[in-house]
């Protein structure tokens, strides 16, 4: 492997404040995320520990020599059993790794991850406006399903968010 290769790999429990920080930008400078307020790694133990190799739920790094680009993950898209075939997934990288095709790759490799572990459908929700991530998101065949309208309030502002949808496995149910 050579020093430039980028590695994907499971998240790793010593990523986690590498992780946060990436995140944190996020929060603290953007409405693409609908937190408000910055987390601590402390804060951020729970989210992590749903996470596992092999379960729908999973979160792959970015690595480069060893320094974190950033993570794709993917959670629970509604907490009612029914809904377990599916999955919410998003993408957060270092600002200045972005536009060099990262994104595209990282995210290409959970959603192979998440077809070969027979999840139905992965969902993107999109703060808005974010060109950039409509843009990845439609060249990963996700479509628009919808619009939320004033959904969020940020930055004493209100954000409408885009849904986007992916169909993964095909099940003998499909239509």
């Amino acid at each position: 492997m050579t020093s430039t290769e980028i590695q994907f790999d499971f998240v790793d429990p010593a990523d986690l404040p590498v992780l946060t920080e990436i995140y944190n930008h996020y929060v603290l400078n953007t409405a693409f995320t609908f937190d408000t307020t910055p987390f601590s790694a402390a804060d951020r133990q729970t989210w992590l520990e749903q996470f596992e190799p092999g379960s729908i739920y999973q979160c792959l790094v970015a690595r480069r020599n060893n320094d974190i680009l950033g993570y794709a993950s993917s959670s629970k898209l509604r907490p009612k059993p029914a809904y377990n075939s599916s999955v919410e997934t998003t993408i957060y990288l270092r600002p200045a790794a972005g536009g060099e095709g990262l994104g595209s790759s990282l995210y290409q490799a959970l959603l192979n991850n998440l077809e070969n572990l027979g999840v139905h459908r992965a969902y993107g929700i999109i703060a808005l406006p974010n060109e950039a991530s409509m843009r990845l998101h439609q060249q990963l065949g996700f479509v628009q399903i919808g619009i939320l309208n004033e959904v969020g309030h940020k930055f004493g502002q209100f954000y409408d968010t885009a849904w986007l949808e992916k169909k993964l496995y095909q099940t003998t149910t499909d239509e």
